[in-house]
């Protein structure tokens, strides 16, 4: 059946659908779909039975929902924007209306303490290891997390020596690909049995990269252990693409570095979207916050926008 959240929803992935034409086709008062994707109303049986004709035109399908696009957000180099794009690209695609989850993979736990969840009673290494549900925590509307801490890192020996341990991710996923649109792995600056889990339970990776030469370097690892995961175990994963982070086209250092990944990285796709260099990112982070909530206006907050738009129109 129809429901309120499933118009908003559907609207929201399909902005180019004109909301006054829309109500006049189902006989609506003008303004109840702008107020509904407002939040200032829940649209009604009757609205929702008028509806259901017209927006089936426009594409809008009764069926279940698709499962969940699940990208591991990867490169075995610190410091390179990993945690910033699972957190910033996860909020710009929930202000999309899509709904979010973010598997925080790192034993660090920077992920789960930027969005203010330190120290987790019951975090993912319980799932993992214990065979539990997947815990998650919602920290905004269409925007959860499954939070990690430092109990992450010493898992890591049993996680190898269990049986079917590099699946475990995967498995957990399983339940959860209905309930949400994309599912953002942020995983550790290594290459290890963490790792090799977001990669087994992930459709994509998407590879962030600074335009600096020695954020190159290992980069050959990186692609040789996704192509491994995927030859081996995963048989459908592919990359995504690459998105430059921390760029800085003032200096010609930089702009010599994008040109240099793009001839080196011809076969594998670069986001047109790049995120520029903004201090703006790690005092949210410090704040604990998302980059829309702390600074919408800054210029991150209109990267990630651009990425998400560009991510979803070409998935």
């Amino acid at each position: 059946m129809l429901t309120n959240d499933a118009v908003v929803e559907f609207l929201g992935q399909n902005p180019a659908l004109s909301l006054s034409i829309l109500e006049k086709e189902a006989g609506l008062p003008s303004s109840t779909l702008s107020k509904a994707m407002a939040g200032r109303r829940t649209l009604n049986e009757k609205h929702l039975l008028t509806l259901i004709p017209v927006l089936s035109k426009y594409g809008f399908s009764g069926s279940a929902r698709r499962k969940a696009k699940v990208y591991s957000v990867i490169n075995h180099k610190g410091g390179v924007g990993k945690t910033t794009t699972t957190i910033n690209l996860g909020k710009a695609l929930a202000l999309k209306n899509y709904r979010i989850l973010m598997v925080d993979m790192d034993s660090q736990g920077n992920l789960s303490q930027s969005l203010g969840i330190d120290e987790p009673e019951v975090q993912v290494v319980h799932t993992l290891l214990k065979n539990i549900p997947l815990v998650t925590h919602s920290i905004d509307e269409r925007y959860d997390l499954a939070p990690s801490d430092l109990e992450l890192a010493y898992a890591d020996l049993e996680l190898v020596q269990a049986v079917g341990g590099v699946n475990q991710l995967r498995n957990a996923l399983a339940p959860l690909l209905d309930r949400y649109d994309y599912i953002l792995i942020d995983c550790p600056p290594a290459l290890n049995i963490f790792t090799n889990s977001a990669l087994v339970a992930s459709d994509a990776c998407l590879i962030t990269l600074q335009p600096e030469a020695s954020a190159m370097k290992g980069v050959s690892n990186l692609f040789d252990r996704i192509f491994q995961v995927r030859d081996r175990i995963n048989y459908t994963l592919k990359v995504e693409g690459i998105l430059l982070t921390m760029v800085d086209r003032r200096l010609k250092v930089h702009r010599d570095m994008i040109d240099y990944i793009k001839q080196t990285l011809v076969d594998f796709r670069i986001f047109d979207s790049e995120i520029r260099n903004n201090v703006a990112v790690k005092e949210s982070q410090i704040a604990q916050q998302d980059i829309f909530t702390y600074a919408p206006q800054s210029n991150a907050a209109e990267d990630y926008m651009k990425l998400a738009i560009e991510l979803t129109t070409n998935a």
